[in-house]
C-alpha cells in the first residue's frame, strides 16, 4: 500500500508543481496532498518536501495555524466565481444543480475566508 501512497504523492506533487505556472491549477492543496501521501509512504520525502525552500513555507503554515495567504484566497474565490458565473449563464444543466454547486462554493468560500491569512506574531 505505501507505493500507491508513493505514486500519488509524486502525481500530487507534479499537479502542485505545475500549478507554479497555470493560474487555474492550485500549488498548495496538491502539495498538501503530497505531503499527506509522503506520510503515509515515504519519511524522508514527507521531510523534503515539509522543509523544502519554496513549498515547505506554506505547508508549515498550514501545519503549525492553518494559514491561507491572502492572495490564495483571492485566487480561490474569484475562480470560484468565474466557474460558477459560467455554470449559470452558459450551461444546460438542471437549475437544481447550479444551486447546489454555489451552495457548495459559498461553503467553501466561508471556511476559506475564516482561516487566517498570516500566522500569529511569536509572542501570542
Amino acid at each position: 500500500m505505501k507505493h500507491v501512497y508513493f505514486a500519488l504523492g509524486w502525481l500530487f506533487f507534479s499537479l502542485g508543481f505545475i500549478g507554479i505556472f497555470l493560474p487555474v491549477l492550485p500549488t498548495t492543496p496538491f502539495m498538501l496532498l503530497a505531503l499527506w501521501a509522503f506520510s503515509r509512504s515515504s519519511a524522508r520525502f514527507h521531510q523534503w518536501l515539509y522543509h523544502h525552500r519554496l513549498f515547505g513555507p506554506p505547508l508549515q503554515q498550514w501545519s503549525n495555524h492553518q494559514v491561507i495567504p491572502l492572495l490564495a484566497k483571492i485566487v480561490a474565490i474569484t475562480f470560484m466565481l468565474i466557474s460558477l458565473s459560467w455554470l449559470v449563464m452558459y450551461s444546460n444543466v438542471e437549475n437544481w444543480l447550479k444551486v447546489t454547486v454555489g451552495i457548495l462554493m459559498l461553503s467553501t468560500a466561508i471556511y476559506i475566508l475564516a482561516k487566517p491569512s498570516v500566522p500569529p506574531e511569536k509572542g501570542d
